[in-house]
């Protein structure tokens, strides 16, 4: 039985110069910038593109190939290519190469939006206000357009006239032709259009989207916020020596230390007032409480001078006098020094 094979195609033309070089371009490009990342042209101006390729040059390089020669290139510097990079080089796509973080490209491809004129369709990014003025613009059918849309016109030195500030499109509306070719004749370019990039071909190994990309700057600093904390937490139980914990970990300490001391009656200069009330205070309890089961001691305690009550006149000697007297008859110096150390 008769076999019949498939039949491999060989080509017998040479390739013309200008795809060799293409692909020789490509080539160079590949071994040169670890990342490649792949946009949309579909629907993108000439423009938008051109001013791209203007504002990435610090960057890397944005190139045009066609998905066929990029595949030849890719293969010939890796070796082949990954089934995921053949599936997404297809259709209208172009390349931008780069060393630069991938996050980061996203970030500057995002800050580096280009201003153009609203076509319809187009969704309004913020208010948009048609100011007050001249215009360069004839008096024609126009004027009906400006009339649809409520501008207030008038015609002065033979030129269109805008009679007060007016809103032609609120945030979110959707532009309309009449609104497009209005804006179009007030020169007003409400539209920021960047690059769509799809995805990275990450070292030629595999291919990222764009989505597991993109970063939330808000929500990790959130997270970042909450680990900060979570960390000096952390700190402040082990008590790890940074500069932070000591600050808190040390006048804390300080504090405890000086509190345990006085409780062990460890005489220093934090110490010696706590310890000094304390005696007074139990000395004076304990002496209350001995004036009334031994009146013959002769004990008394003097009553808590009040604070808030105005001090009356200054007493004649005589009571002055007594008072020593009454304090003469109290414990001796020695009876004292006897009750403050029985504290320690």
């Amino acid at each position: 039985m008769l076999a019949i094979s498939k039949r491999a195609y060989a080509r017998s033309r040479p390739y013309p110069q200008s795809k060799v070089r293409i692909v020789n371009e490509a080539v160079e490009l590949l071994r040169k910038y670890p990342y490649v990342f792949l946009f949309d042209l579909h629907g993108l101006s000439s423009r938008v593109l051109n001013e791209y390729r203007y504002r990435l040059r610090p960057y890397g390089a944005v190139k045009i190939i066609k998905p066929t020669l990029f595949k030849i290139a890719f293969a010939k510097v890796f070796g082949g290519v990954p089934a995921e990079v053949a599936e997404r080089v297809r259709g209208e796509v172009g390349f931008f190469f780069t060393e630069a973080n991938p996050a980061e490209v996203i970030k500057i491809v995002a800050e580096n939006s280009v201003r153009r004129a609203a076509q319809p369709g187009d969704k309004a990014p913020f208010d948009i206000v048609v100011p007050a003025g001249p215009t360069n613009a004839s008096p024609g059918p126009i004027i009906s357009k400006f009339g649809k849309l409520k501008i207030p016109t008038r015609v002065q030195e033979g030129k269109i006239w805008i009679a007060k500030d007016t809103v032609v499109a609120k945030a979110g509306q959707e532009i309309t032709p009449e609104m497009a070719e209005v804006l179009r004749v007030v020169g007003i370019e409400p539209i920021f259009e960047q690059l769509r990039l799809l995805g990275v071909i990450w070292r030629g190994q595999r291919y990222v989207d764009i989505s597991e990309l993109v970063i939330d700057v808000a929500k990790y600093r959130e997270l970042f916020k909450t680990a900060a904390i979570y960390a000096r937490n952390l700190a402040l139980n082990v008590v790890y020596p940074t500069r932070e914990v000591l600050q808190v970990v040390l006048p804390a300490a300080h504090m405890r230390a000086v509190a345990l001391a006085a409780r062990l009656g460890v005489v220093t200069r934090e110490t010696l007032p706590m310890l000094l009330s304390r005696a007074v205070a139990e000395a004076n309890a304990l002496a209350a409480a001995v004036a009334g089961r031994a009146p013959e001691l002769g004990i008394s305690v003097a009553a808590p001078q009040p604070t808030a009550q105005p001090q009356a006149a200054q007493p004649t000697e005589a009571p002055k006098e007594e008072a020593v007297e009454e304090k003469r008859e109290g414990p001796s110096e020695e009876e004292i020094a006897g009750s403050l150390a029985s504290l320690f």
